[in-house]
């Protein structure tokens, strides 16, 4: 970092292309929270040698030609304050394609944990969806797991499940109407259920959906998946299988998810989000957003 300037490299920085043009590249420091003090703002303003503030919204700032320095993650930690050095210049109507996680990103609850407690079985469910969250136990293990503890569970709980606790997450319409006002496609990729994700791509008017389909006899589940389960590879596939049918390359891609089941695909994104995601994820990816809701995601591109 010299001059206000942030050097890039092809291994460390995925959000550009790299090219001449683009190795060195100026960058904001975007700073979002819930509950933004100035006092903060101004430490931080001062720390990272930014030459201006402009308010984004209420809740979301961008410190003109703040660089990395000491003390800045530790201060956004304290204060629950989320921040990214973002590249000035990249604007969102750049991208051309949307992937996301369903499960704990674009809605708020598991949904296999849910409907493992129309069961009485949410505990035992929800401690094997940790262990995978957390790259602890393969994915296709630990749905399989899950999935036959569900066996017998009538098929209308599924209906239960969408119509009386799943809510999307905060900010996440406000998100999909704006990038979808651009042109951009959506691609919902999930280790959860056609069940819910064809009401989602309905609702939301998703341009495609990519998850598992729950083999279902006389009413009631059977406890097995049908075909090959949606792991991790299953979402890189279906990220890639878009990518190519609009024929744009992975700069042109932003990926959000939360587990570690949606490293693969997130890697084959230009810029990638981890929300409220695991550590492993948050490590991994362009970004992190640990506090704000998920059109906090638009604030990290100019508009």
């Amino acid at each position: 970092m010299t001059g206000g300037r942030f050097v890039t490299r092809p291994t460390s920085y995925n959000s550009l292309p790299v090219t001449p043009s683009l190795l060195t590249v100026s960058v904001d420091l975007v700073i979002q929270g819930l509950d933004v003090e100035t006092s903060d703002l101004k430490r931080l303003a001062k720390l990272s040698g930014a030459s201006g503030i402009e308010q984004l919204d209420a809740r979301a700032f961008r410190l003109r030609g703040g660089e990395p320095a000491a003390g800045i993650e530790e201060l956004c930690a304290e204060h629950e304050l989320d921040c990214a050095f973002v590249p000035r210049e990249r604007g969102l109507a750049d991208f051309r394609l949307l992937v996301m996680d369903m499960d704990s990103t674009l809605i708020t609850i598991e949904t296999v944990d849910e409907l493992a407690d129309m069961v009485g079985l949410k505990n035992e469910v929800a401690a094997i969806t940790a262990q995978a969250m957390r790259g602890e136990i393969e994915y296709n293990e630990s749905l399989e797991r899950r999935v036959a503890l569900l066996a017998g569970l009538e098929e209308h709980a599924l209906q239960r499940v969408y119509d009386e606790r799943l809510k999307l997450s905060p900010g996440a319409e406000i998100l999909l109407k704006r990038t979808q006002a651009l042109g951009i496609k959506t691609l919902l990729v999930s280790g959860g259920f056609t069940y819910v994700t064809d009401r989602l791509k309905t609702r939301l008017g998703l341009d495609h959906c990519h998850s598992n389909v729950l083999e279902i006899a006389d009413g009631r589940l059977t406890g097995k998946v049908l075909g090959a389960i949606v792991n991790a590879e299953g979402k890189r596939e279906a990220l890639i299988r878009m990518r190519d049918k609009l024929g744009i390359t992975r700069e042109r891609i932003i990926g959000i998810g939360d587990g570690a089941n949606d490293l693969k695909f997130m890697a084959e994104a230009g810029v990638s989000v981890a929300y409220h995601a695991k550590p492993v994820v948050r490590q991994h990816a362009t970004h992190a957003i640990n506090y704000v809701h998920l059109d906090g995601v638009l604030h990290l591109f100019n508009q």
